[in-house]
């Protein structure tokens, strides 16, 4: 196994969970950083010698990540990083534009003064991550943007489907994420969608917001089909 996963005490926030949640967490981002390649198994025994932990969370997590689309388990050889395929990536995105279609609607006719002031800072945000910023900071910036969105449609249940298929998109926001060009034009988006629902266009905002998610489906399309 190449990756160099490690557990280790330090400062870091995870040192504050759970042992479970630290090792879930570390094979998850070692996944979405690409440090364990679609295709590779995940034995047990390595990752938990590897991480010198006891087999029963490195168990636990492979469970979550299977239910995250993150691992497979294939009969007979066990759990392997899933990989990334164009079905996967329509099926979840098709998904997500008619949610998103549906929350904007809402969001321009329900969001404040102050859930307009979150959306321009999470989009704010986003633009000054972008010279300094890791991936997993822009993913979340970028994540930021759209539940400031999400939560202002003023939906609870809305809220909850969106936030279930959260884990599914993020994977593929970071393989989008991950080119320059794509930083750039995040940026010229959202601004955009944030000036259409201030002015309370709601078939401006639902336009932009699919283009938006058209141009990631393209891009990452197109990674799928390069690897």
């Amino acid at each position: 196994m190449a990756s160099n996963i490690t557990y280790e005490h330090s400062d870091d926030p995870n040192d504050y969970l759970p042992l479970r949640d630290v090792v879930f967490n570390s094979i998850r981002k070692a996944i979405l950083m690409g440090e364990l390649k679609p295709g590779e198994r995940l034995m047990e025994i390595a990752l938990a010698e590897r991480m010198g932990v006891s087999r029963t969370p490195i168990r636990e997590a492979m469970r979550k990540l299977e239910l995250e689309g993150l691992v497979v388990m294939i009969p007979r050889k066990g759990a392997q990083v899933a990989h990334l395929t164009e079905s996967d990536l329509n099926d979840v995105l098709e998904v997500r534009i008619a949610l998103e279609k549906l929350a904007i609607e809402k969001a321009c006719f329900r969001m404040t003064d102050a859930e307009y002031i979150e959306l321009l800072s999470a989009s704010e945000d986003f633009e000054r991550l972008i010279p300094t910023g890791s991936l997993e900071e822009l993913a979340q910036a970028d994540e930021d943007f759209h539940e400031a969105i999400y939560r202002a449609a003023g939906n609870k249940r809305l809220l909850q489907v969106l936030h279930n298929l959260r884990e599914q998109i993020y994977r593929y926001r970071i393989e989008y994420l991950k080119e320059e060009r794509s930083r750039e034009l995040l940026v010229k988006e959202h601004h955009e969608m944030t000036n259409a629902i201030k002015s309370r266009d709601v078939a401006k905002a639902q336009e932009l917001s699919f283009a938006h998610l058209e141009n990631q489906r393209k891009a990452i399309l197109h990674s799928i089909r390069q690897k």
